[in-house]
């Protein structure tokens, strides 16, 4: 099982009933792979950096799950030939493990002040 993220750019112009049976449909197959939904975030309407098939606004969703690597190859798939899906994005979410997120110690602070500063450089005029 992997931990994935898809972001994806539905056309603004589909009726709210539609996106969310597109969503619906990717939680379908997540869940039916067993694997497990985590989160969607609806990001509601964004201007967007170009046009995409003539539109200048999307409506993004981001999508959490975890799943194995086939469920995500469908996914995707049904995702390509669905109308109404502008773009999508999936990527593989790193795991965080609690030795990762600790931070490493600070230097003491003697050995910066220990450290001699840079010399600044010098600034020729003219030329």
């Amino acid at each position: 099982m992997n931990d994935y993220e898809i972001l994806l750019l539905l056309d603004p112009d589909l009726e709210d009933d539609r996106q969310n049976e597109i969503v619906s449909r990717i939680r379908e197959t997540v869940e039916g792979g067993s694997g497990t939904w985590e989160r969607h975030d609806a990001w509601g309407r964004r201007k967007l950096a170009y046009e995409i098939r003539h539109k200048g606004e999307g409506t993004y969703h981001l999508l959490l799950f975890t799943s194995e690597p086939e469920s995500l190859d469908e996914i995707s798939r049904v995702l390509r030939i669905t109308d109404g899906v502008l773009r999508h994005l999936a990527v593989r979410r790193p795991r965080v493990s609690a030795q990762s997120t600790s931070t490493a110690p600070a230097p003491p602070a003697a050995e910066l002040e220990a450290a001699p500063a840079p010399e600044p450089e010098a600034v020729q005029e003219g030329g």
